[in-house]
C-alpha cells in the first residue's frame, strides 16, 4: 500500500508540474514527451486523474494525523 501511495503522489506531482508549465509557458510536457501520440497522452492524463481521485482517500488519514500532532504538541507546551 505504501508504494501505491508513493506512485499516486508522484503522478500528482507530475500532473501539477505539467499544469504549471502550461500556465506559465504554454508548454505541455506530456505532449512533448509522447510526441503527439494522442491515445498515449490521454492515457497519461487518465492515470494522473485516477491518482488524484485516489489521493482523496489519503486526505482524511493525513489530516487526522496532523490534528493528533497539533493536539499532542499543545498538551506538551502547557
Amino acid at each position: 500500500m505504501k508504494s501505491l501511495n508513493s506512485i499516486a503522489l508522484l503522478l500528482i506531482i507530475i500532473g501539477g508540474l505539467n499544469w504549471g508549465l502550461i500556465g506559465l509557458f504554454e508548454f505541455n510536457l506530456v505532449a512533448a514527451i509522447f510526441g503527439g501520440v494522442l491515445w498515449l497522452e490521454r492515457l497519461v492524463y487518465i492515470v494522473v486523474g485516477i491518482a488524484a481521485v485516489y489521493s482523496l482517500y489519503l486526505f482524511k488519514p493525513v489530516t487526522a494525523f496532523e490534528d493528533r500532532r497539533k493536539h499532542e504538541h499543545a498538551s506538551v507546551t502547557r
